[in-house]
């Protein structure tokens, strides 16, 4: 019997942040010619997550993709934007180390904050600046009755659209002004490119506290990833201990959020990983949200991640043979 040859397996790393409808509908279906097999995971708001569930820290989180991909096989392709990107490395090295069978065949990173002082950003700054004290007063509550997660802490979606908006915030009112006009002249509608771009960018959820807490102290103030010093259950996570999985970083020469070397870091924590499994490139003119979205992700980048995929997959179909009697 003639197995098919593998498809591809791209297993987009939804991040936590919220920005849910961009990420659903831009990196998940990559191809149009059904080539591709896409498995998205994704988070459910904190607000709706009864306090009995416990905790969701950047721990139980990398552990999740642990057991995502465990699920999935050794055949799969994870894709990670932006916030996901150190965790799903981590994730990668906790396997490397603790079931190496169960690794990915690639693991693309997309402006990510695996090292946050590679590069300064108003994020950056930020982290550095604040007090963790400051933070848990300034940015967590507790979600409302009315919601099935009531008494969680939370660090509500709208501070994180607020934080968003004021970091272009000229841009954000030329953009409305501009819209308002084209309403007035009746040249709008609800699918032009103002109502597509805002649909996806005001798309928010809430984070549990200790998530976001534990990304800033962590990831941030610490820079446990970018020291190859992550903890996750108690155990140390070596980045240097992936020897197989081909690692491919994406960046976007004006990303303000994740600027250029930060996520492209990942490729030095790679010591145990020959250079021929690393690759990087740099989207020119593409700030951060173009990088996997619009036409930057669509004309360029996307076909450079399948190229990537296809060229670290099996060459030849899988034969199996059937035995007769």
């Amino acid at each position: 019997n003639l197995v098919r040859p593998p498809t591809r397996r791209p297993v987009p790393s939804l991040p936590r942040t919220g920005s849910v409808r961009t990420v659903r509908r831009r990196p998940g279906p990559v191809s149009s010619d059904g080539t591709v097999t896409s498995v998205r995971t994704d988070w459910h708001n904190a607000r709706d997550i009864p306090v009995s569930a416990g905790k969701f820290d950047i721990e139980d989180y990398t552990l999740y993709l642990v057991d995502f991909m465990r699920a999935l096989g050794p055949d799969i392709h994870v894709i990670a934007v932006c916030q996901p990107a150190p965790l799903t490395l981590a994730a990668t090295a906790y396997l490397a180390g603790e079931d190496p069978s169960a690794q990915p065949r690639t693991l693309t990173l997309i402006g990510g904050p695996i090292d946050p002082d590679a590069a300064a950003t108003d994020v950056t700054d930020f982290g550095r600046r604040i007090t963790m004290g400051q933070l848990e007063q300034l940015a967590v509550q507790r979600v409302g009755f009315k919601y099935k997660g009531a008494g969680r802490l939370v660090y509500p979606g709208l501070l994180q659209l607020q934080s968003f908006i004021s970091m272009n915030l000229e841009r954000h009112q030329k953009a409305f002004s501009e819209q308002i006009m084209r309403v007035a002249q009746g040249d709008a509608s609800d699918h032009d490119a103002h109502n597509r771009f805002y649909d996806e960018y005001l798309a928010v959820m809430d984070m549990t506290a200790e998530f976001y807490l534990s990304t800033v102290e962590r990831i941030f103030k610490n820079g446990e990833i970018a020291k190859n010093e992550f903890v996750v259950a108690g155990k140390k996570v070596d980045i240097g201990a992936i020897t197989q999985v081909a690692v491919k970083t994406v960046e976007g020469e004006k990303d303000d959020i994740s600027a250029p070397g930060q996520c492209v870091a990942a490729l030095k924590l790679l010591t145990g990983l020959p250079d021929s499994k690393k690759a990087s490139h740099l989207e020119p003119g593409a700030g951060h949200y173009g990088i996997f979205a619009g036409k930057s992700w669509r004309l360029n980048i996307r076909p450079l991640v399948l190229n990537f995929i296809d060229a670290n997959s099996p060459k030849k179909p899988v034969i199996a043979l059937a035995s007769s009697n």
